[in-house]
């Protein structure tokens, strides 16, 4: 088995912030064209365009910005534990730019911090499983402290995105840079947790799991 790749907390930092920016410079990008259409007297004809694309890319940035504050960040929200309902209210943000339909199964209940992120990770993941659409569906079972992620996926071209396993268990082949940081980044965070991740695709659906590992009691 291939040695887990340790990255500097500079460097992690550094990839994670690189992820933000590649997933935000294309609707910033759409807002500044749509400006300058509508500061261009010649466009007049094409303002009620300049105007629907400025709306649809402001909508896609602040849903990226706010996954990427649950996800990735420290967030704003106060003590060590996350309320599933502000994963939910996240969640369908995201999944109204997404081209599948989410089915939340999610009790309410408070998660660590870390186990937080570990499933919002995950269900961008599984999101991106199905990238022509479909549904996905998001579930969390089991008792305090022993909580049970599961994610299935299944639409017109089902897959398991690229270079997830390897990323996932941290040890991808050809290494990991900033295209690659949100799955290893998720393997880091099942680690932290005392989760195992399992990714595979299974009678055409995509299935996607974290359960927890057994504690070791020193002797």
């Amino acid at each position: 088995m291939a040695d887990i790749i340790e990255l500097k907390a500079t460097d992690l930092a550094a990839m994670l912030c690189s992820r933000v920016c590649h997933d935000l410079i294309n609707p910033v990008g759409a807002i500044g064209n749509g400006l300058e259409v509508l500061a261009d007297p010649t466009q007049a004809e094409m303002a009620p365009f300049a105007r629907d694309l400025i709306a649809n890319a402001a909508k896609q940035s602040r849903v990226k910005l706010e996954f990427a504050r649950l996800a990735y960040g420290a967030s704003s929200t106060a003590g060590t534990d996350f309320d599933t309902r502000e994963c939910e209210r996240v969640a369908r943000l995201l999944f109204e730019i997404e081209k599948a339909e989410l089915d939340w199964q999610v009790p309410l209940i408070l998660l660590p911090k870390h186990k937080a992120k570990l499933f919002m990770n995950m269900l961008l993941i599984a999101a991106g499983s199905v990238p022509r659409g479909g549904a996905v569906m998001a579930r969390i079972e089991g008792s305090a402290g022993n909580e049970n992620f599961r994610f299935t996926a299944k639409g017109p071209k089902t897959l398991i995105p690229s270079g997830a396993e390897g990323l996932l268990s941290g040890a991808p082949e050809e290494g990991v840079d900033a295209r690659g940081i949100q799955p290893f980044y998720t393997g880091i965070l099942a680690r932290m947790t005392n989760m195992a991740l399992h990714i595979g695709i299974e009678n055409e659906e995509f299935v996607f799991t974290a359960t927890p590992l057994p504690v070791v009691v020193a002797a």
